[in-house]
């Protein structure tokens, strides 16, 4: 199953946005970065987007697995991300060297210390 266009962060702007006025939280594995939308209603739906650059990750191969991995944690446990914000999810070497399920676990772990979007 594939994240709908409202739910993935998609123009450059809106990247930059959450990395300019968002906080970060350092998974080990990946960095995750978050920020509320602004001028969204308190039941929006939650965005994210997945970056794996060539100096951190590696080549394309190691980069796009490194994506897929963390798209495919984010679909499985979207359910833990508060309503309304939107999330940079930006993959490290380490997320390729460890097991699946302890990124996973990692993500589980910082999802449950994201804010809740103030009004």
């Amino acid at each position: 199953m594939h994240l709908r266009a409202g739910q993935r962060l998609r123009r450059n702007a809106d990247f930059g946005s959450v990395r300019e006025r968002g906080r970060r939280l350092d998974c080990g594995a990946f960095l995750l970065t978050w920020a509320t939308r602004p001028g969204s209603e308190p039941t929006a739906v939650s965005r994210v987007g997945v970056v794996a650059s060539r100096a951190s990750v590696g080549n394309a191969v190691h980069r796009n697995r490194a994506k897929r991995r963390l798209r495919a944690i984010y679909r499985k446990h979207q359910a833990l991300v508060p309503p309304g914000l939107d999330l940079v999810l930006t993959a490290r070497a380490a997320l390729l060297r460890l097991e699946f399920a302890e990124v996973e676990q990692r993500f589980t772990a910082a999802c449950l210390k994201l804010a809740p979007p103030t009004a």
